[in-house]
């Protein structure tokens, strides 16, 4: 059977997960009374949940006698190690772009590896049908994308593609509306070349990594050259060259829409996943005995972002999470960075402490919630930032991220206003649709960390960011932080109602009352700039005199509501976030209020 290997990838949002919905329903993939869901390749709980891709998944489908194996990539640009590591594996690519909203900061970055690898991408306007649409200016910022990015002329002459795959048809012509993807699909064997195929005994780079209750270690990649067949022996080398084990390959399995098939080889050029080895893992080689030289894997774009996850040790730890100990955080650590080659770990200078660096706020946030959601109990420490020297001038360097914000006409100047307080750069202010207005900065990631919600706040939610790591750049100076003090619990119990209504005045409250607290865990904000310790715990005292008026029921304001990603954006760093299966606290990295006097003194002498 003929063999075509495409990647689909875009901006996040752009329809990437709905286009291979279709793909999957038109080429007979299911019965025609068999029952469906919307985004099924989004597998994952946390996708689901959220409505994005986290990782890069692979199916396949049959389109007149070609097998196409489709690889679905995330788009956020915090997953972007997933897209990169993925080109590796296919031959072709198509780039699906919003018909209103146009090439986006993320589309710039998949577009630049994909063209850097050599593939000549499909670009397919998608969205077709919305009032806003734009299809010719639209395919007009493409190619000024692809010319910039130093595309070749095979690249820039790349075939388009609109429709609208929420609807299920995809047209040549922006003007006529078809039934089906038809098109779509003979497009891509017609644009898409077979895979190459070299000679030799059996070679294969493990691309993604996963995990099976009655398998074992499952690695995905596509097979450089000669077969593999179940029982086969094979050896493992790392990038480097050097022996990681020698085994025998338990099962062969290949997509056949969405599951995993047994078959009987894996033919050079296919996408498959091997069964039965133990420690091999991303961008190792499995290959034949005889083969002598690793086969060489892109290079991933370094981590900006770093936390340090630290073993709880507040008065409450253990009591709602089974895996507490720094022995079982650091193993969780070391499985999740075998699989995603993004992220970099290192035990951290502090006993039972470990750093964390990846892509940015987001991806460090799933990774808490996975872990929070297995049983794990940890303290997470604010975000910093990843900081470089240059080798020439001994000068601090420090990420700087390309940012798009599209927002309504009436609040730019206040977002212009709060970013020129971050230390951004506004390069580029134009209209972008009706009474909206897209502005481009260039903004140190510093002064981005936190900056999501006060963005909504100030727009009414109407502005949309979008970021992307840009350039390390000589360091900006001093960013202003959080502007208010936080309240403080002075003692261990459960809040009490009346306690936290007389506590009102002093600014809004993070808990509910009868929740446990403790001495340093943080239960409110505070009005003004500085931290104030309070007793939450204190009752009514109680009295045989009743007097008019005065046993009203206590109406106290709805809390702030923590999520995980405000939680982390919220706290400055004499601060962490308590992550427990249950709940999610702040509180101070030192509980008792002698020792934050000290630590507030030793780092205003230094």
């Amino acid at each position: 059977m003929n063999l075509r290997n495409i990647a689909i990838i875009a901006h996040v949002d752009h329809g990437k997960t709905t286009l291979v919905d279709c793909l999957l329903k038109q080429s007979g993939v299911f019965r025609e009374n068999e029952a469906t869901t919307e985004r099924m390749m989004d597998s994952n709980d946390l996708e689901r949940e959220r409505g994005i891709t986290i990782l890069a998944k692979a199916t396949s489908v049959v389109w007149n006698d070609t097998r196409i194996n489709i690889v679905d990539t995330p788009g956020h640009a915090d997953f972007g190690g997933e897209v990169e590591r993925i080109l590796n594996m296919v031959d072709g690519a198509i780039v699906l772009v919003d018909a209103a909203e146009g090439p986006m900061p993320q589309t710039k970055f998949v577009v630049s590896k994909a063209l850097k690898v050599g593939l000549r991408p499909i670009v397919c306007v998608n969205k077709i049908d919305k009032a806003e649409s734009r299809p010719d200016e639209v395919i007009n910022e493409v190619f000024d994308l692809f010319a910039n990015l130093d595309a070749t002329d095979e690249q820039l002459d790349f075939p388009i593609i609109y429709g609208s795959a929420k609807n299920g048809w995809m047209s040549t012509d922006a003007t006529r509306k078809t039934e089906d993807m038809t098109e779509l699909f003979e497009t891509v064997l017609r644009h898409v070349p077979a895979p190459s195929v070299a000679g030799g005994s059996f070679r294969m780079l493990g691309t993604t990594i996963s995990s099976d209750p009655f398998l074992g270690r499952i690695l995905t990649g596509r097979v450089a050259s000669g077969v593999v067949k179940p029982n086969q022996t094979v050896k493992v080398l790392s990038r480097t060259g050097e022996l990681v084990e020698q085994g025998r390959v338990s099962k062969v399995l290949a997509f056949r829409g969405l599951i995993r098939s047994p078959i009987d080889e894996g033919r050079a050029g296919d996408i498959v996943s091997i069964a039965g080895l133990t420690k091999a893992t991303v961008a190792d080689t499995v290959c034949a005995p005889d083969v002598a030289e690793a086969m060489e894997a892109q290079p991933i774009d370094p981590p900006t972002l770093a936390m340090t996850f630290r073993v709880n040790d507040s008065p409450l730890a253990g009591t709602e999470g089974k895996k507490v100990t720094s022995r079982v955080i650091w193993d969780r650590l070391q499985k999740e960075a075998e699989g995603n080659v993004a992220l970099r770990i290192s035990r951290a200078a502090e006993g039972d402490s470990f750093e964390v660096a990846g892509r940015g706020e987001l991806q460090l946030a799933v990774l808490i919630e996975t872990m929070r959601r297995e049983g794990f109990e940890l303290g997470v420490s604010r975000p910093k930032v990843v900081m470089k020297t240059d080798e020439e001038t001994g000068q601090r360097l420090e990420p700087i991220e390309e940012v798009v914000i599209d927002v309504d006409d009436e609040h730019s100047g206040i977002v212009v206003q709060k970013l020129s307080e971050r230390r951004a750069d506004l390069l580029e202010m134009r209209p972008s649709g009706v009474g909206r207005t897209r502005l481009v900065f260039h903004a140190p990631t510093r002064g981005l960390i936190g900056y999501q919600g006060e963005l909504l706040s100030d727009t009414r939610g109407t502005a949309v960011m979008n970021r992307l790591f840009h350039a390390y750049a000589p360091h900006k100076g001093v960013i202003q932080g959080r502007h208010t003090g936080v309240l403080i619990s002075n003692g261990q119990g459960e809040s009490v109602a009346f306690a936290m209504w007389n506590l009102e005045d002093r600014g809004p409250m993070m808990i509910e009352p009868g929740s446990k607290v403790y001495e340093g865990m943080i239960i409110g904000e505070h009005t003004r700039g500085n931290d104030l310790e309070v007793n939450v715990l204190k009752g009514k005292k109680l009295t045989n005199v009743r007097a008019s008026g005065s046993d009203e029921a206590v109406r106290l304001t709805p809390p702030i509501r923590m999520t995980l990603e405000k939680a982390l954006a919220y706290i400055q760093d004499d601060e962490l976030v308590e992550v427990t299966p249950e709940n999610i606290r702040l509180r101070k990295v030192y509980l008792d209020p002698n020792d934050r006097k000290r630590f507030s003194r030793m780092t205003a002498d230094a």
